[in-house]
């Protein structure tokens, strides 16, 4: 596949409150991107710094970009612009998208933003967006993290749902036994998730969290993880349902192509395997690797986001 291309005559505009999601946006800038084609991505701009972070979130994890990920973002120099994928939020849906598909709205983000250059951070079913724009997008994206980030489900060598807890072997299965299904038990999930909150999470996450990640929710990362679950199903499962079987089918890039990439992922991960992160670090061409000892799919930002995004922020300086 081709690098991505600018998308041109695409147009700005400032989301208007239509919708019961825009509650919990209050706080941020965000903005409607229409695309030639009268496709609609919703972008979450935080800052006014002089260079471009581009945030893949994950699944199901749009709307609040991560706190921690906005300060490193700023005190180095980064405005940071959430690409709200199809089907979340105010973004149209796509049936039957790619991940590779991501890289194309990234691109008309980035030009309608001002910025040929930028860097891309991919956090859990965000993380094969991020390698998607590396590979896809050479010559804009200059560095890109993968934090515990999926592999390809036909990864040769890797058993795609080994060491995962139950509801995400039951989420995967349902992707797999085919469209009904995955329709019947994402709904289902949903509605346990549309008036969550940071102290309902340890209950409502139940297999997924090994301890240290119990620990991490008792906190602000509990409340901003419960507006991220409200936000995604605000509207309904179409992106999350969309994101299911993107992963389940082929992404269209070969990893092998991520260039300026890192790969960070911990071994207590009960979402994403620590299988997943060894897979893609012997996968991605002179990935930088950090396989952290006890670290969980949520507990691993605070080692990662502030190192890297420094080391980021020289990269796009050269």
């Amino acid at each position: 596949m081709p690098a991505a291309s600018c998308v041109e005559d695409a147009s700005l505009s400032h989301l208007m409150p239509v919708r019961d999601a825009c509650a919990i946006l209050a706080f941020v800038n965000s903005q409607t991107l229409t695309l030639p084609d009268g496709q609609v991505v919703e972008l979450i701009v935080s800052g006014d710094e002089p260079n471009l972070l581009v945030y893949h979130h994950g699944t199901p994890a749009a709307g609040r970009t991560p706190s921690s990920l906005l300060a490193a973002a700023q005190s180095h120099g980064f405005k940071v612009v959430e690409i709200v994928r199809p089907g979340y939020g105010a973004s149209t849906r796509q049936p039957g998208r790619s991940v590779a598909d991501v890289v194309r709205l990234v691109c008309a983000a980035a030009d309608a933003l001002g910025h040929e250059r930028f860097v891309t951070v991919g956090w859990s079913g965000g993380g094969p967006h991020a390698l998607a724009t590396a590979a896809l997008a050479p010559e804009r994206c200059v560095a890109a993290l993968s934090l515990a980030g999926i592999a390809p489900f036909d990864a040769a060598g890797l058993d795609f749902l080994d060491g995962m807890g139950q509801d995400n072997i039951d989420e995967f299965g349902a992707a797999l036994a085919g469209a009904n299904e995955l329709q019947e038990y994402l709904t289902a999930a949903a509605a346990g998730l549309r008036d969550v909150t940071g102290a309902d999470l340890v209950a409502a996450l139940g297999s997924l969290l090994p301890d240290v990640d119990r620990v991490h929710l008792s906190g602000q990362a509990g409340e901003e993880l419960a507006e991220q679950l409200r936000f995604s199903v605000a509207n309904g499962i179409w992106g999350w349902f969309d994101d299911d079987i993107a992963f389940t089918t082929p992404w269209g890039f070969d990893v092998a192509n991520a260039h300026n990439a890192e790969i960070w992922q911990g071994s207590a991960d009960l979402m994403v395997p620590f299988a997943h992160g060894q897979w893609l670090a012997s996968h991605v061409s002179n990935a930088r690797v950090e396989l952290m000892n006890g670290e969980g799919h949520l507990s691993l930002a605070e080692s990662a986001f502030s190192a890297v995004v420094q080391r980021f922020s020289e990269v796009l300086a050269r």
